[in-house]
């Protein structure tokens, strides 16, 4: 205890500057902005990460709405017994051959339908959200008809936050049914509660097995039909058919069995598709008037909003579509939208929709107004409201 160093000193005299001392405390305001930082960085990640993991999910903006109807659970299916996904029995349509030019009607679908238009790529918003919810299957359908205008009531419907539809038409109830129902769910994209499922497939309206499988899946499906003056229809029709094959017959030889006497031809499915009251006759036996909404086609062009405010109400949600999202293009001929769901962009549908009518007959188009009109006024009568055709 007594002995001293060299210099002096004895070791208990060793100044406080040589012991190591301990780091200072960083200042509070260093330590919460250095949290924030690790915290910004992990959030960050978690959006990247979310956002690669979502690139094959359905389009569509995604926003939490305020939604007035919770999606409806799908029904429970039993397992094969082989333990594979149920399956629903179809029996394969006989294929036929067809007449020159001539198609037929039921559940007729043309190439537009098979290679639908693609749809605008989802913003970053519908990119982060659409990995969550789950798959149901739809609760409402937009089942026809062909050249009505179901494409453009389609777009305009997923602008509302609480529509979640898939963009190509599935054609699950006439071409696919012996895929299953979980094949067609799993086509559907994810919905949170409170909003609904949609898709729509033109052919459903004239396929004669469609309502009995739709009401097999679900009873409480909501059904949209988008019906337009048959004779416009059916030239429309034909202008589509004739856009791709420029070798077809005129549309007078191929609206007549004989042109002599008059006769018209209905297995034509130009010409069949327009018979509305006949093919409504097999939906009837599955569903109730009420069930289903029938949309103009010529006012869903006149007056957009109060078409699609009908349509919100149908579908029990909030009327958030309104004139504000709609312009009329003067060169297409029909409404745009000013802004499309997912882009911040003016969108029109494609050059395929709009095309100009070819001059037919006048003696012509009289005629198939008088072989429609009493199928229009039958029609009239099943729905109670009076399209002026």
């Amino acid at each position: 205890m007594g002995q001293r160093l060299s210099g002096g000193r004895s070791c208990l005299d060793v100044p406080g500057r040589l012991l190591p001392q301990p780091p200072p405390s960083p200042p509070p305001v260093r330590r919460k902005l250095a949290l924030l930082f690790a915290m910004l960085c992990i959030w960050l990640y978690m959006f990247l990460y979310s956002c690669a993991g979502s690139c094959a999910a359905a389009p569509g903006l995604l926003l939490l709405g305020s939604g007035s109807r919770a999606a409806h659970a799908p029904p429970a299916l039993a397992p094969g017994p082989d333990g594979t996904a149920p399956r629903l029995p179809l029996q394969a349509a006989p294929v036929t051959p067809l007449a020159a030019g001539k198609e037929p009607a039921e559940g007729a679908a043309s190439q537009e339908e098979q290679s639908p238009e693609t749809p605008d790529s989802p913003s970053s918003i519908s990119s982060f959200f659409s990995g969550s919810g789950s798959k149901q299957l739809p609760q409402a359908i937009i089942i026809g008809v062909k050249k009505g205008g179901t494409r453009a009531l389609l777009e305009f419907l997923r602008v509302h936050p609480d529509v979640r539809a898939v963009g190509a038409e599935p054609h699950f109830f006439d071409r696919s049914y012996d895929k299953g129902l979980a094949w067609y769910r799993d086509l559907m994209p994810r919905t949170l509660e409170g909003q609904i499922t949609m898709e729509k497939t033109p052919s459903y309206f004239v396929t004669r097995e469609a309502p009995a499988r739709i009401s097999a899946m679900s009873k409480d499906t909501k059904l949209i039909v988008v019906v337009r003056d048959p004779v416009t229809r059916a030239i429309s029709d034909y202008t589509q058919t004739l856009s791709k094959r420029p070798d077809i017959p005129t549309f007078e030889s191929l609206t007549f069995r004989n042109r002599t006497t008059g006769l018209i031809d209905t297995s034509w499915s130009a010409v069949q598709i327009g018979i509305y009251a006949k093919h409504l006759e097999h939906w009837l036996r599955h569903f109730p008037i009420g069930q289903m909404l029938f949309v103009s086609g010529e006012r869903l062009i006149r007056d957009p909003a109060g078409e699609l405010g009908r349509v919100q109400d149908f579908l029990g949600l909030k009327r958030v579509i309104t004139d504000k999202h709609f312009y009329f293009n003067k060169t297409k001929g029909f409404p745009c939208l000013k802004k499309a769901e997912g882009s911040s962009k003016p969108h029109c549908l494609g050059k395929t929709k709009g095309r100009t009518h070819p001059e037919i007959d006048r003696d012509v188009v009289r005629k198939l107004r008088e072989f429609y009109r009493p199928f229009n006024l039958k029609f009239y009568q099943m729905t109670g409201r009076d399209f002026g055709w």
